[in-house]
């Protein structure tokens, strides 16, 4: 029983290690290749760094899904969307206040809290179904659309992006293509293995994977939001980090679940419709306020956002 359990947590460890290694090696090799056919950077940011910083999230939920798992699939997202607003942002404004930006108010928050009303709402029959999903998937076009048109007037380039374009893009196309399937392979394997993981410790402890699901896996897949925020909070270089986690939330939902749901229709625990999105809703909306006063997430914002994330967790844990 120890050994199996020994093998199921490095596993879950191993699992998470590939996602994030793929996922880097997806968002290298296509950052790579679509600047050398010159698309737009600020159109590479919008495109390829974030459906490639949410690939993990998506592998995840998807194999979930296939393997019959809805539980661990929707807490993926849901406890990782709570985890972005209260655990990740929570310690960034403590290391560091955030003075928010003019489009983070007017676009990015309305845009997440919508999203999150809209799958509140589209769940409330107990299943997301592939139509929904087409649904969610149709509004992030639209979304990306209307980013894309804005930033033309003031285009903003992502620091991976940044990065790439100041260190030259170097070797040949086959080189991006081979970090790419890297990347695929990464998150393929990786994905397998974190959800076999986390299945097995589940039933070794009999634990639902719904509590699963919105806690180790939510935190697992938060982990490189939390530690790029960490570190950007200790150079105070947080300028566009709320921006940035109210987008991942946004992708989580009209991503990850419409092309989850698109492939595979989720059958949504009453837990989740009950209890859960409430206070992934409750979450977001108390950013606004915070957002509004003064203009700035500040330290004792902060604390406020740990506490109700470790109030959460613990009432998930003991219930």
């Amino acid at each position: 029983m120890m050994e199996s359990m020994i093998f199921d947590i490095a596993r879950l460890v191993l699992g998470l290690f590939f996602l994030i290694g793929g996922g880097n090696y997806l968002v290298k090799g296509g950052t790579e290749l679509a600047l050398r056919y010159r698309i737009s950077p600020m159109v590479v940011g919008l495109t390829v760094i974030a459906f490639g910083t949410s690939a993990p999230e998506l592998l995840v939920s998807v194999t979930a899904a296939f393997q019959g798992s809805p539980d661990l699939a929707m807490g993926n997202v849901v406890g990782s969307n709570i985890c972005n607003l209260a655990l990740v942002l929570g310690t960034t404004v403590v290391i560091t206040p955030i003075v928010v930006q003019k489009s983070t108010l007017k676009v990015d928050w309305p845009a997440t809290f919508g999203a999150s009303v809209l799958l509140v709402l589209l769940v409330q029959g107990g299943v997301l179904t592939a139509v929904e999903g087409a649904l969610l998937f149709g509004t992030l076009i639209i979304y990306l659309t209307y980013q894309v048109w804005k930033s033309q007037k003031n285009p903003h380039i992502p620091e991976e992006v940044a990065e790439v374009m100041e260190a030259g893009i170097k070797g040949t196309v086959w080189k991006d293509i081979l970090w790419m399937a890297l990347g695929g392979l990464g998150l393929y394997f990786g994905s397998d293995w974190f959800v076999e993981g986390a299945q097995n410790i589940a039933k070794a402890f009999s634990v639902p994977e719904r509590v699963i699901g919105l806690t180790v896996v939510a935190l697992g897949t938060s982990l490189p939001e939390l530690a790029t925020s960490v570190i950007a909070a200790r150079k105070n270089q947080v300028d566009m980090a709320l921006g940035n986690l109210l987008g991942s939330n946004i992708f989580n939902i009209l991503s990850i679940l419409g092309i989850t749901a698109m492939i595979s229709p989720i059958s949504v625990n009453a837990s989740f419709i009950d209890n859960d999105m409430y206070w992934m809703l409750g979450v977001t909306a108390i950013i606004f306020p915070m957002m509004w006063i003064g203009k700035k997430v500040g330290r004792i914002d902060g604390l406020i956002l740990l506490a109700v994330y470790f109030l959460y967790t613990y009432l998930v844990l003991a219930n």
